[in-house]
């Protein structure tokens, strides 16, 4: 899309009177991910506030990294522009952010990296008010975990200082960030909970989704030995794995899926669209998830929202979700049968409980729609000085 494109943009449904909030995040559209998904929502509902948005943002996906995305584009009326980076994708370089912040009413900083300690160390020169949405930190998994403790308490630390205000997307967020930011608060992320509103399959169904990025933590490796468990009692079930290449690609997860002997009853699915998505839950009853790592559990809430009955590993942000929402099961992946026992209990409740029970998990995701949150981000914002 042309400059000249996003002039006319902005000029018509983004007026120049209006407060400008950039959002600044690592990855965003056409990546999908649960970060992703997160901004373009609230991007997408700041607008309809009055407000302007911009996205800052790199100028590859971390799965393709030398095909360059547009510059400047507009995507949902959403004005992103895309800078180039260097390093790797966990603290990803870019410091050409600077060029885009200047007419910045409010910088919101989505995760810990270098745009979260940059922004912070640079604040006498911009002066910009500035808040910070964690995303899980980058305690994802536990690797080099001695360096990224002693990282959190010393230079996180400093760098939190720089922001109006840390906000934590769950409980166990805060729990890590409370040691640091004693003042954090807490906005639980939204789910975007039409876009698989009540799909799910009306009849039970031996049949489970999982979606999501493919990165290690995700342990779709320990997902995969639960589904030859599953397969070993009953080979009508089938696995349906959904998302966008990360950490891991197709091949490694084709190699995964060979190795148990799972290519009649495994499904792998690389990135589809949201129709794509649909048309593959419509045909399933459960969702599962065996992540040792979640900064809130949003895919969770949206399998939800479709009438899918979850069962989730028990890591800490699924623990708490599953406190306030009793239907969701939770089990230990990392022994298969026990899990393979959740699951064939879940689905036994399903084809029990029916519309009742899928009336209740439809019901339960009301309260993590958009528009409830962006309230609360808009009354942060406002707090702050920035009102539309």
């Amino acid at each position: 899309m042309s400059v000249s494109m996003i002039e006319t943009f902005e000029n018509r449904a983004q007026p120049q009177a209006a407060p400008l909030i950039v959002h600044v995040v690592r990855q965003f559209l056409p990546n999908r991910g649960g970060m992703e998904d997160v901004v373009a929502n609230l991007a997408r509902q700041t607008l309809k506030r009055g407000y302007r948005v911009r996205v800052v943002t790199l100028d590859s996906l971390f799965t393709a990294p030398e095909k360059k995305l547009p510059p400047r584009e507009i995507i949902d009326g959403i004005e992103v522009v895309r800078i180039p980076w260097s390093g790797s994708s966990r603290y990803p370089v870019a410091p050409q952010v600077f060029r885009h912040i200047g007419d910045a009413d409010l910088i919101h900083v989505h995760a810990i990296d270098f745009f979260f300690d940059a922004l912070a160390w640079s604040r006498l020169l911009h002066r910009k008010p500035m808040v910070v949405t964690t995303h899980g930190g980058f305690f994802h998994t536990k690797k080099f975990l001695v360096i990224k403790k002693v990282w959190f308490s010393t230079l996180t630390r400093l760098s939190a200082m720089a922001y109006q205000q840390v906000v934590c997307c769950s409980a166990s967020d805060l729990s890590q960030f409370i040691r640091i930011v004693p003042d954090g608060i807490t906005i639980e992320n939204g789910a975007d909970i039409g876009k698989f509103a009540d799909i799910a399959s009306r009849a039970p169904e031996r049949r489970i989704v999982t979606i999501g990025r493919f990165s290690v933590n995700k342990r779709l490796d320990n997902l995969l030995n639960v589904g030859a468990a599953l397969v070993r009692r009953n080979p009508d079930w089938h696995l349906d794995i959904v998302g966008a290449e990360s950490d891991l690609n197709a091949a490694d997860l084709k190699r995964e899926i060979a190795e148990r002997s799972l290519e009649k009853s495994v499904t792998l699915s690389i990135s589809p669209d949201n129709q794509a998505i649909r048309d593959i839950i419509a045909k399933a009853s459960l969702f599962a998830s065996a992540s040792e790592y979640e900064g809130f559990g949003l895919v969770a809430l949206e399998a939800m929202s479709a009438g899918l009955l979850p069962v989730l590993n028990a890591n800490e942000a699924y623990r708490a979700l599953a406190g306030r929402h009793e239907a969701i099961a939770l089990a230990d992946f990392t022994k298969p049968d026990a899990a393979a026992d959740a699951i064939e209990e879940a689905y036994r409740k399903v084809a029990a409980e029916g519309a009742v029970l899928r009336e209740s998990l439809i019901e339960a995701t009301q309260a993590y729609s958009w528009d409830a949150v962006a309230g609360r981000y808009i009354d942060l914002y406002r707090s702050i000085g920035i009102i539309a």
